[in-house]
């Protein structure tokens, strides 16, 4: 059974940095790509970024790239999100994701519980 488990969210201002980590298990994690989403209150849940399985491809939303970096951790079998400069409109719940593809339209086969973010302004 796959679990998706998300850390490092929390309360920070307005221009401060946050990293999230996913840490997962029930499979081989080298083998899949992962993926950050979010969703702020009244929102549809957003794309922000995506990492290829071997890590050497990656893509962002235009409203996180240059801010946001997405890496991987195969040893620990956890995908990390630095989050710098972080404004208020990147207040929301932010979720992870696996899957077979990094593109972010592809099908995801599993999802975190989410972690909340909340920046102050």
């Amino acid at each position: 059974q796959v679990q998706l488990v998300e850390s490092g969210g929390g309360l920070v201002q307005a221009g401060g940095s946050l990293r999230l980590g996913c840490a997962a298990s029930g499979r081989t994690f080298s083998w899949y790509a992962m993926g950050w989403f979010r969703q702020a209150p009244g929102k549809e849940r957003e794309f922000v970024a995506s990492i290829s399985w071997n890590g050497g491809g990656t893509y962002y939303s235009d409203s996180v790239k240059g801010r946001f970096t997405i890496f991987r951790d195969d040893a620990k079998n956890t995908v990390f999100l630095q989050m710098n400069s972080l404004n208020a409109e990147d207040t929301a719940v932010y979720y992870c994701a696996q899957g077979r593809s990094s593109q972010p339209t592809s099908t995801w086969d599993y999802w975190g519980q989410g972690t909340q973010v909340t920046v102050s302004s």
